[in-house]
């Protein structure tokens, strides 16, 4: 699982399902999304946020991920 933050609305098809992001969105998905989400520019990957911690802003991560 990673964590991103949506740039753009995004759509993750699967052949039984489709999930829609809307940009502004953060939180966890699967790896599989990520790098499609990320290859189409819909998203950038942020840095894992910690326990009552809010998500960053969307700047790409810097811990190696």
């Amino acid at each position: 699982m990673a964590w991103v933050k949506f740039r753009q609305d995004w759509d993750w098809r699967l052949p039984s399902s489709t999930t829609a992001y809307k940009a502004g969105w953060s939180g966890n998905i699967t790896r599989d999304c990520e790098s499609l989400a990320i290859a189409a520019g819909a998203a950038v990957s942020i840095k894992t946020p910690r326990k009552g911690e809010e998500p960053e802003d969307g700047e790409q991560k810097t811990n190696g991920g």
